[in-house]
């Protein structure tokens, strides 16, 4: 089987809440995060459901969506003939850099080596030459960016130190971005932190905010409407990874470089936005996607 492969590009142009369904430390509604390191996430689900849901939106027909996503549950539902996964394996959206307030801007984007290298590794595993430069490991006071003075980030002072890695970095995302990023903004916010402090930043960095109802006719909060919603803030940089393969729907023709250029049209360039995660009716969960195409892999 031949597989087309691509990495997406996302990053978000409105606050981003892609709900955990728990509580956690006072949050009512937490954002999803990988078990193991606690960076915010999206998981493949909630990307293949937003896209699904998007292709909808833009009128795609039943054959094109069953080829893409596979068949609706109730229309699967006691079928075992009709039913089959989709062409589209969509993996998580993974956090590459976050924007955290600095005195010296008004944000930067925050990443550190161990975002970077898995970053590279996915690009690698998808068949994308990036090429990217192996960024040392900062001493935790310390941050690479593209000068020599303090840094502040949050609480967090740092002896900033220009490296071209950054320069490098900033040029190859920029790239990626769907026309989202230019180089010299990235250039000039972009730093490299140790892992430590950007475990500490993702964890408590990202926006927490009050939601209340109010009673209509006391114009005083309902009792019990008082909650607590965590979200991704705009600017945020994430990833995904996507293969594609051929159409697994019976009397379907389409290989997987067609697969991967009809989902191409849910995203072109002149309108390459998605929503994802919830509160959709607010605004939330704006993301303008770069799709970055493979070579082509054969198996």
């Amino acid at each position: 089987m031949t597989t087309q492969t691509a990495l997406l590009l996302l990053t978000t142009e409105t606050p981003l809440h892609a709900g955990a369904g728990q509580s956690v430390a006072g949050i009512d509604l937490p954002i999803q995060r990988e078990v193991h390191t606690d960076w915010p996430c999206v998981y493949g689900s909630a990307v293949k459901g937003a896209l699904r849901a998007h292709a909808h939106h833009l009128s795609y027909g039943k054959e094109d969506l069953t080829d893409l996503f596979g068949p609706d549950h109730a229309a699967a539902a006691g079928e075992r003939d009709s039913s089959h996964a989709g062409a589209l394996l969509v993996g998580d959206a993974l956090l590459l850099a976050l924007p955290v307030r600095s005195l010296q801007s008004c944000f930067k984007w925050v990443t550190c080596p161990a975002a970077l290298q898995r970053f590279g590794r996915t690009a690698a595993r998808l068949g994308l030459g990036l090429g990217l430069p192996t960024a040392p490991i900062p001493a935790r006071d310390e941050a690479l960016g593209n000068g020599d003075a303090k840094l502040f980030l949050e609480e967090f002072r740092f002896k900033q130190s220009a490296s071209p890695i950054t320069d490098a970095l900033a040029k190859t995302l920029a790239g990626l971005s769907g026309g989202a990023l230019e180089a010299t903004s990235l250039h000039e916010r972009l730093v490299i932190v140790h892992d430590d402090i950007f475990s500490f930043l993702a964890r408590n960095a990202t926006a927490v905010n009050a939601h209340i109802a109010i009673d209509a006719a006391t114009k005083t909060v309902k009792e019990g409407a008082l909650w607590y919603e965590e979200t991704l803030p705009p600017e945020t940089l994430l990833y995904v990874p996507l293969s594609a393969n051929a159409s697994r729907r019976k009397g379907s023709a389409l290989n997987a470089t067609q697969v991967l250029a009809r989902f191409e049209q849910l995203l072109h360039a002149e309108k390459n936005w998605l929503q994802l995660g919830g509160n959709e009716t607010t605004g939330m969960g704006w993301c303008r996607v770069g799709i970055n195409k493979a070579q082509q892999k054969g198996a």
